[in-house]
């Protein structure tokens, strides 16, 4: 016997539906995030008298523990379902708009029995794969907490210390972040020397010597002054925000280093590091996003509505309109998308 389950997740708790190959409800439980949880989902597959190779299993998330759990456990026949497709078969069950957790649980579980085919089995892939997945994430974070922090410091500048903006062109850097916790203040900045100035950006490394004069040349250039009071409000939190920043950058040269080791001894390697334009980052994201599985994208076209640049086109009667995609996996498009604008400048595709 087959049986579907549906498992409507949370961080504390996880209704669980268990539906015959008919779409009978064998069974409803609530169990706790907790190995005790786990355990008790184990005893009612048992009480039911099914082995985890005849459970098909659907749930909303892959970023959970009881995933690992239930895949360490033998369920490998796990199905990673999107919101849209649960929210859009409610109905099916259900008009009156009314829903629980309960009832999402068995939507994902009848989603499973009656439309099996439409759907992509899960799996976590090799250990290596896994690794660079959350190496990838990891370094998407700290691209956008790089831009978010730098945002927040930037109009903080602009409002108190035009000069610590316009001093470096390169935006943002380490070396502005060093500017600003050296010379916090406009007054400070005013009275830098060209000696120092230039022992400043030498002990910082800054790549572009001939540059240095003009840089020098902005730094002392007239800028609007705010008031004493806002100066000594907004200096505190600039300082604070370089110091988040410098410990980002920190962070990010770290996790690139890391992916970067990891991912040249992956098998498949070589495949994605060849592909024209990709570099350092690009290539294990290419490969984490594509996967080891050569089945899982049949066609050029399934791919393309993945990662979201295949557009919509919705027809009917004269009607006729193509929009843009807005289903798919937002990281993938990221990615891709950088992808193909780095490879138009070495490749002729």
């Amino acid at each position: 016997m087959t049986i579907y389950i549906g498992i409507d997740w949370s961080s504390k708790k996880h209704d669980v539906t268990m539906l015959n190959e008919q779409g009978g409800v064998i069974q409803h439980l609530v169990i706790e995030h907790s190995v005790g949880g786990f355990q008790a989902f184990d005893a009612a597959c048992q009480k039911v008298g099914v082995t985890p190779d005849a459970c098909i299993i659907g749930i909303e998330t892959a970023h959970s523990t009881l995933l690992d759990y239930l895949w360490l456990a033998g369920y490998e026949h796990i199905y990673v379902l999107a919101p849209g497709a649960v929210v859009a078969n409610r109905g099916r069950s259900r008009q009156t708009g009314a829903r629980d957790d309960r009832f999402d649980a068995f939507v994902i579980a009848d989603t499973l029995r009656t439309d099996l085919h439409r759907h992509y089995p899960w799996a976590p892939g090799s250990a290596t794969l896994q690794q660079l997945r959350v190496l990838v994430n990891r370094s998407q974070f700290f691209t956008s907490e790089i831009a978010r922090l730098s945002n927040r410091r930037q109009a903080v500048l602009i409002r108190y210390y035009p000069a610590a903006l316009a001093v470096f062109k390169s935006w943002p850097t380490p070396i502005n972040c060093h500017f600003v916790l050296a010379y916090p203040t406009p007054a400070a900045a005013a009275a830098i020397s060209w000696p120092e100035f230039q022992t400043f950006a030498k002990q910082h490394h800054y790549p572009k010597p001939k540059a240095l004069l003009a840089c020098f040349d902005r730094l002392h250039a007239a800028y609007p002054v705010a008031r004493p009071p806002l100066v000594a409000a907004y200096q505190a939190e600039a300082q604070q925000l370089a110091t988040l920043l410098l410990a980002t950058f920190a962070c990010a040269h770290e996790n690139a280093h890391q992916l970067q080791t990891l991912f040249v001894t992956h098998p498949d390697a070589h495949i994605f590091a060849a592909l024209p334009g990709v570099g350092a980052w690009l290539a294990p994201a290419l490969l984490v996003k594509l996967g080891e599985d050569r089945h899982r994208f049949p066609s050029a076209a399934s791919l393309q509505v993945i990662a979201g640049t295949a557009p919509v086109t919705e027809q009917s009667g004269k009607q006729h309109h193509v929009h843009f995609r807005r289903s798919c996996d937002h990281s993938f498009r990221n990615i891709v998308q950088q992808w193909a604008r780095c490879a138009v400048a070495q490749s002729p595709w």
